[in-house]
């Protein structure tokens, strides 16, 4: 009779078709690691449209494992993050990033090098950190709609494959006209305080990274304060204004009128017509209203330096 294993169990994810294609790469390396911890891993593949996605898969171990190591892009850990948040028993994350850009990573210091990475996945300090929720889906770090928030979704994924954060540029360049022509005329309930007016990009962030672009500078966003960072960009009323925030995103976010931020805790953006949004890379839907929360230290993630 085989011999039953009595140590701890680990839950392994990967999602091959993610960024380079490179996360399946080190799946060896992972078993290995877990099993010389004490841990059984248990390894499924990632492949969309198959019945094998993270939600499927995760939602067989509520209360089975002590930990979950996902190796994907941005989007992969948006699922594995978002079947945690359903489990009664939350697990310990380990993220091995292998997407295009992978932002989230960035703003936790989880290294892009898959062995330096691995490190951490096994042997990091476990961090809580903050989730949000808009309408009934979680996302870790941007819910964003307006100019250019289709780029990272609607970027043809054998592209960035090949030439990664260069595939956002082309796209975003591509996507340049049509972006330039756009608004939406928004009232926004932020903490009880209502504002209204025509943007041509608004996000929720819990990352100073957006599409591999340093949106917030020097700013030390934090995350897991209970807040997440409000961006809205005003529409341009003109050339001159248009060219005010472009100098203000590449030099000084703060210096022009055109621009807000403001930490939030709740905001609740409206609109007469259906507004499409982003969620951390991948299409979030479409609504005229979109009620957007943050949970605080909702879910625990293993990082490279204690905090």
């Amino acid at each position: 009779m085989r011999q039953m294993f009595m140590g701890k169990r680990a839950l392994v994810l990967i999602n091959k078709s993610a960024g380079t294609g490179k996360a399946g790469n080190n799946t060896f390396a992972i078993a290995t690691g877990l099993a010389q911890r004490g841990y059984e891993p248990i390894v499924y593949p990632i492949i969309p449209g198959s019945g094998l996605d993270s939600e499927s898969i995760i939602g067989k171990y509520d209360g089975l494992v002590e930990s979950i190591v996902c190796s994907g892009g941005d989007g992969t850990l948006n699922h594995v993050v978002g079947a945690v948040m359903d489990m009664k028993n939350k697990p310990v994350i380990s993220y091995i990033p292998a997407g295009s850009t992978n932002d989230f990573a960035k703003g936790l210091g989880i290294p892009s090098v898959h062995a330096a990475a691995l490190d951490v996945a096994l042997d990091g300090y476990p961090f809580s950190y903050d989730v949000g929720k808009m309408n009934n889906r979680y996302f870790n770090y941007v819910a964003a709609f307006g100019a250019f928030s289709k780029v990272s979704y609607a970027t043809d994924q054998d592209l960035k494959n090949i030439i990664g954060y260069a595939a956002y540029v082309i796209s975003a360049i591509s996507e340049l006209p049509q972006s330039l022509g756009y608004n939406s005329h928004m009232k926004i309930d932020i903490d009880g305080e209502i504002i209204e007016d025509d943007y041509v990009f608004g996000a929720v962030c819990n990352s100073g990274s957006i599409g591999g672009m340093n949106i917030f500078g020097k700013t030390d966003v934090k995350l897991d304060d209970g807040e997440m960072e409000l961006l809205l960009i005003h529409a341009p009323k003109n050339i001159v204004e248009f060219n005010e925030i472009l100098g203000a995103l590449a030099t000084n976010i703060d210096s022009s009128n055109l621009i807000t931020i403001k930490q939030v805790k709740k905001v609740k953006f409206m609109s007469e017509t259906e507004c499409e949004w982003t969620v951390d890379g991948e299409f979030g839907g479409a609504a005229k209203e979109t009620d957007i929360s943050v949970i605080n230290k909702a879910v625990t993630i293993k990082v490279k330096h204690k905090r």
